[in-house]
């Protein structure tokens, strides 16, 4: 089954999705992310990863400044900026990538779109009142993702009546707000939020049904990376807790991101691009082989 095409374009960028998946790096500048809190938060180090990321092939580059593991407490709009202006300014001088900014909060968004960024990845999905407007006047891609509840309460016993439907309902509802503020539908991507507010049954479950967020009609981000459904999963393998950059987590994360693309997602949000790169082109080749099929018999028609 071939998943919905798409054609991105926006500011001076264009970005075709369907059929080869997206890959979106992450790049927290925080001293306490959970899986690489404090090795990115110098400016140099930053920039060395962003570097390799894009050599490694990532096609977007999401840069955070506030931590949003369980349990953790916002930043101040002007220590937020202070963290990521510096490399946002830097990567859209020297990078031909789009770059994101991750955060929740307009102020943010409005002076890192100053400094170069094209897309907002907002967790909260335009929870700040201004958040659509900023997207709206800059032209930029917006990203609504879905979270049940804050990062500093998401994961207290999250519990739904049908979890699919639920997060179906809030992303319409979230589209809606978006266009109200005239953010046109072809510059939004939506996100079901993998790990905010959900159980592992619940992240698993929404892998498993991914394809049925595809009758939005909008692309489809997934952010599996080193999540803790995944350490959780193979430290009963391994019989101890994970720490999220154990090497057997990387291997479980891919088996996500193949799964992901597999059921119709459009974008991966991940660590390691370099291993995704890899992933994306297998998975990609299995999804898209039929269609390479009938190109090559077309090729054959038209020497005979």
């Amino acid at each position: 089954m071939r998943d919905p095409a798409y054609r991105l374009q926006w500011g001076n960028y264009s970005m075709e999705l369907g059929c080869r998946t997206r890959i979106m790096g992450i790049l927290n500048v925080t001293p306490d992310s959970f899986s690489d809190g404090g090795k990115f938060f110098q400016l140099d180090n930053a920039l060395a990863r962003a570097e390799k990321m894009i050599a490694d092939g990532a096609d977007i580059l999401d840069i955070g400044g506030e931590s949003t593991r369980p349990s953790s407490a916002p930043v101040e709009t002007e220590e937020e900026c202070r963290r990521v202006l510096p490399v946002i300014e830097h990567l859209a001088k020297h990078a031909s990538i789009p770059i994101s900014i991750d955060t929740n909060k307009a102020a943010v968004a409005r002076r890192a779109i100053g400094a170069g960024a094209a897309i907002i990845n907002d967790i909260s999905a335009l929870s700040d009142p201004e958040m659509g407007t900023v997207a709206a006047k800059n032209d930029v891609l917006v990203v609504l993702m879905h979270m049940k509840g804050t990062p500093a309460d998401m994961q207290k016993s999250p519990t739904y009546e049908h979890v699919v439907r639920e997060i179906h309902y809030f992303l319409n509802q979230a589209i809606e707000k978006a266009e109200a503020c005239g953010v046109p539908r072809s510059k939004i991507i939506i996100d079901p939020g993998i790990g905010f507010g959900k159980t592992a049954y619940h992240n698993l479950f929404l892998i498993n049904r991914l394809r049925e967020f595809s009758d939005m009609g909008l692309p489809i981000l997934m952010g599996t990376s080193r999540k803790a459904f995944i350490r959780k999963i193979l430290s009963q393998v391994e019989g101890q807790a994970l720490a999220p950059d154990h090497p057997i987590v990387a291997v479980g994360t891919q088996a996500t991101v193949a799964a992901c693309i597999m059921n119709g997602a459009h974008i991966v949000r991940v660590h390691d691009v370099a291993e995704t790169f890899a992933t994306v082109k297998i998975v990609d080749a299995i999804k898209n082989a039929d269609q390479a099929q009938k190109n090559a018999q077309e090729e054959n028609q038209g020497d005979a």
